[in-house]
């Protein structure tokens, strides 16, 4: 069965998963809200850039294309709470979508189908989030119908191929499958492996939201959070990109103007309260800032759908309260819509309830408590990866 399992390749986990939407690197911030807001089955979209030049040409291919990174949502929030952007989003939204990349190299890696399990994990190991695995080739014909397509459009052939995504997640899916395999390592503590780390973002209940920006980028690239406590380093609760990352561009006013403690009821499900609101109004207007709900009423008109129907698009004079989150058709995506409450276990949570909670909540990670629920650490994926690479390296010998 150990052998059997060190025999998996790259190709047997992504049976069955989607095509990558994509974007050229050519295209606008406002082209990457669009996308975003269009999409029914993904928080992401991967951005291209394609060579003319390239060697590969010579293979009768007329460019090489290659994913270059991927944006989200918070991306874009992140990025329009600059000081500079807050002036004018709609001028913000006209740069180049490069300006939402990471400058963290190596988060998103190509890799051939017949990679093995191993060379996944090293992969992720050394700092990859996103493994891009091609999964179907196509004849010149649709690759030239596919180039005839704008630039905003989700377009999912590049190289004669299309690509999807490899996750930490699915990695650790799989490896849950066959637990029993591990045995009874995955029965042990995650304080007995090791594998609680210390070092995590977060930041005080009453602090500004606008001063944990740079943390909440961080934590995006990190796929982890920003912990929410009180002076005695009780968790409150938390600002998670997972959250984030279903709201509108309008949070970037919400994070403007609210304490962290606020913006934590803002990003509930439910959507934002109506007292929140008032405050988010009141304090955009004491800074001058208010005719920026104007702004992102034209934004949204610009980037919604265009399948939309005119009782869908916002109006200049839609309130705050309707704009919080876009909506999405598919129902997985809606059941993905997670309230701020911290996902969280303890010191002595076996490893297994560890892998199953945070597969169950749609995390990479989980805060690590006291019986108090005072953070002691913070439990990821890829703190994980690595008990499982050593079990695996040890079976190949």
């Amino acid at each position: 069965m150990a052998a059997r399992l060190l025999a998996y390749e790259v190709a047997d986990l992504c049976l069955g998963k989607p095509p990558l939407r994509s974007l050229s690197s050519s295209a606008t911030v406002a082209d990457a809200l669009a996308a975003l807001k269009s999409s029914d089955d993904d928080h992401f979209i991967s951005v291209w850039n394609c060579d003319h030049n390239h060697s590969l040409k010579a293979r009768n291919l007329q460019e090489y294309c290659e994913c270059v990174g991927k944006v989200c949502m918070v991306d874009i929030i992140c990025y329009l709470c600059r000081e500079d952007n807050l002036i004018s989003p709609a001028v913000a939204l006209k740069s180049p979508v490069s300006v939402l990349l990471s400058t963290v190299k190596g988060l998103v890696k190509h890799v051939e189908p017949s990679s093995s399990l191993l060379e996944a994990i090293d992969l992720i190991l050394q700092g990859a989030q996103n493994l891009v695995v091609p999964i179907k080739s196509y004849s010149k014909r649709k690759q030239l119908l596919q180039k005839s397509v704008p630039s905003i459009s989700p377009s999912t052939i590049h190289n004669g191929r299309e690509f999807c995504w490899l996750t930490q997640e699915d990695v650790i899916r799989f490896l849950l499958s066959s637990i029993g395999l591990f045995s009874p390592i995955p029965t042990l503590s995650i304080d007995t492996l090791g594998i609680i780390s210390n070092e995590f973002f977060a930041v005080d209940y009453y602090s500004p939201a606008l001063s944990a920006i740079d943390v909440i980028s961080r934590s995006l690239v990190d796929q982890t959070s920003v912990a929410v406590i009180d002076e005695d380093g009780i968790l409150i609760g938390e600002i998670s990109p997972s959250t984030l990352v279903c709201c509108d561009e309008t949070a970037s006013a919400a994070i403007t103007t609210l304490s962290a403690g606020d913006l934590m009821a803002y990003l509930d499900y439910g959507g934002p309260p109506e007292e929140i609101v008032r405050v988010i109004q009141s304090r955009l207007k004491e800074r001058n800032l208010e005719w920026m709900m104007e702004e992102f009423a034209t934004i949204d008109q610009y980037t919604t759908n265009s399948s939309s129907s005119d009782e869908d698009l916002a109006s200049p004079t839609t309130p705050l309260s309707m704009m919080g989150r876009y909506s999405r058709s598919s129902s997985n995506s809606a059941r993905m819509v997670r309230r701020p409450e911290a996902m969280v276990c303890h010191p002595g949570s076996s490893l297994v309830a560890v892998m199953v909670q945070a597969i169950a909540y749609r995390v990479n990670y989980l805060w690590v408590i006291e019986d108090d629920c005072s953070v002691t650490g913070i439990v990821t994926f890829a703190n994980m990866l690595q008990v499982f690479r050593e079990i695996l390296e040890s079976m190949s010998l």
